[in-house]
């Protein structure tokens, strides 16, 4: 036989459907036909929502799970993208740093009811009398929650690249383009993927302000997961509740099977190690696809694009410091630069001045200070105790992949349970025994923010090298030393980008946490949360932008004086190679 008639005759058996093919197919059409059908609803006329109400009957919780999970899925795709562009403008560009980084400072503090605020009119009228202006107003509430954590991450990641990975790319002269793709994203995807994980469950967090948005005259109810349990807890409908949260539990196991853990096994090849892991991640799911015939035959074509394409050789800045200069930063630049800055904030601070110079005064300043700092001392006892409490946890978890296999489903319903969800038992506890508010909701602040060290310290302590704790033990490392010499320095980059985003979740968090209401029972804790959601729901939209102004100012000046210098500190001293 000829060699082309070979080679022919083993393209056709390549070609050839095997039964795994089949099994892939009918999840790939069972997909696409749940995508196609929860999209049909978002043109609808936006007097449906109207005339079929939220209802509780349980039997429309699967239409409202789809419908919730594909705002989500869209969100964590836009997300992807915006922290692909900011993280690796902000990572390369040393004057760009200097505005993003205190910029997404600012974005992450500003609660997500201030985004509503401001965002729910514009959304609708851009698609006027339908449906999709509200669902592009609710993903974008929810886009929000999730994309700040994730360019965080991606950020540290880029920024603590290995010296000798950085060297090797030199040596095989790559440009700018193909080291973003060869090296950086690679050398980010753990982390990427564990706050990937964080933020779908921050979705959840944040869906019943997403979906049920009230914002002065303006009320719009998007069936979903989320309004049906703020319709629960108007109504005091506990079984509804219970049905919500068993919803909440199918949705995440299911995509947790069918997204994130494939993920998470295919982007173990990425760990930074120079000796295999010992227990790497498995996923059926991915095993499945990898045994198909046809279907993988069918994507060569996209992989030789997507191939093409990393390998462009496109010239792009290089990370500040990394290569020698051949001179230093002009210093007349730097301070023009510096200058345009302060001159933007100044104006920015001017315009907020006389807006709200109009209708406030001195003494509502120092109430909305004096409940700032209230919300503040809150959210630093609160993140010691998740510190204490979630740093051993998360290294024991992510230095075992089966284990940390198990668990993630687990974490990611625990991290997606809303704390609206907990209003009957804390209101109920709090009225019976006569507790004091102040303190008794603070624990709703970190129910949900408090993950975010925990998804962090696990991708930390998954992404360690294997080779490093094989020199620990040969230098019979352990106990206390092996904490403070080896495991601690290794995560501690991780551990301050999850301490960052859990801070400013907490801030998020308090909107929810400092008032909360089960029936006709209503609960407020002094703090600036309480103070923004009142404001927003009274719809007095100078007190909620002094709000919102005042959470930024805090937020920033404590990421500032606090996680940055141990952000700075983590890169200097603790990065690996």
């Amino acid at each position: 036989m000829k060699p082309r008639d070979i080679r022919t005759a083993a393209i056709g058996r390549a070609l050839l459907p095997n039964v795994w093919d089949v099994a892939a197919l009918i999840l790939v059409i069972g997909a696409m036909v749940l995508i196609v059908y929860g999209g049909e609803q978002t043109v609808a006329p936006l007097s449906e929502l109207e005339r079929t109400p939220v209802s509780l009957d349980p039997a429309n919780l699967p239409l409202y799970a789809l419908r919730t999970v594909l705002r989500m899925l869209l969100a964590i795709v836009c997300s992807t993208i915006f922290t692909f562009i900011y993280a690796a403008i902000a990572a390369k560009s040393r004057r760009a740093e200097m505005v993003m980084i205190p910029l997404l400072d600012i974005l992450q503090s500003v609660p997500i009811l201030g985004f509503l605020t401001f965002t729910v009119v514009f959304f609708m009228n851009l698609f006027p009398s339908q449906v999709l202006g509200a669902e592009l107003a609710s993903v974008f509430a929810i886009f929000t929650s999730q994309a700040w954590n994730m360019t965080f991450s991606m950020y540290q990641s880029m920024r603590n690249v290995p010296k000798d990975l950085e060297e090797a790319t030199q040596s095989f002269h790559l440009s700018g383009w193909q080291r973003f793709w060869r090296l950086d994203v690679p050398f980010a995807m753990p982390g990427l993927i564990w706050n990937a994980m964080m933020s779908m469950s921050g979705g959840w967090f944040f869906v019943v302000a997403s979906e049920a948005i009230t914002v002065g005259n303006t009320t719009v109810t998007l069936p979903g997961v989320g309004s049906y349990v703020a319709q629960a807890i108007q109504q005091r409908d506990l079984p509804a509740i219970f049905y919500a949260i068993l919803a909440m539990l199918l949705v995440i196991i299911a995509y947790d099977q069918l997204l994130f853990r494939p993920i998470i096994a295919w982007a173990d090849k990425f760990r930074f190690e120079q000796t295999a892991s010992g227990e790497p991640p498995t996923s059926w799911m991915l095993d499945l696809f990898r045994r198909t015939r046809a279907l993988r035959a069918v994507t060569l074509p996209f992989s030789a694009v997507n191939r093409e394409i990393s390998n462009l050789r496109i010239s792009l800045p290089e990370l500040r410091g990394k290569t020698k200069s051949k001179g230093r930063p002009s210093r007349l630049i730097d301070g023009l630069w510096l200058a345009v800055i302060l001159a933007g904030t100044v104006y920015a601070a001017w315009l907020t001045y006389r807006y709200l110079s109009a209708s406030l005064g001195l003494r509502d300043v120092l109430v909305v200070i004096r409940d700032g700092l209230i919300t503040l001392l809150r959210v630093i006892v609160l993140i010691s105790l998740a510190t204490i409490m979630w740093v051993p946890i998360g290294v024991w978890i992510g230095l075992r992949p089966k284990l940390a296999e198990r668990i993630q489903p687990l974490a990611q319903f625990l991290a997606a349970f809303p704390a609206n969800l907990a209003f009957p038992v804390f209101v109920v506890a709090i009225v019976s025994f006569r507790l004091n508010p102040n303190v008794w909701l603070s624990p709703l602040m970190i129910l949900g923010t408090q993950w975010y060290i925990l998804f962090n310290v696990i991708a930390g302590a998954s992404a360690f090298p294997s080779d490093l704790r094989e020199a620990a033990s040969s230098l019979h490392l352990g106990g206390w030393r092996w904490w403070l010499k080896v495991i601690l320095p290794g995560i501690f980059p991780y551990y301050v980008t999850g301490a960052i985003t859990a801070s400013g979740g907490s801030w998020n968090a308090s909107i929810v946490a400092e008032v909360a209401s089960w029936g006709d029972t209503h609960l407020n804790a002094a703090g600036l949360g309480a103070y923004i959601a009142s404001a927003t729901e009274a719809g007095d939209f100078p007190r909620v932008v002094l709000g919102i102004a005042t959470m930024c100012v805090l937020v920033t000046l404590f990421n500032r004086l606090v996680w940055r210098p141990l952000y700075a500190f983590g890169e200097r001293r603790l990065r690996l190679g």
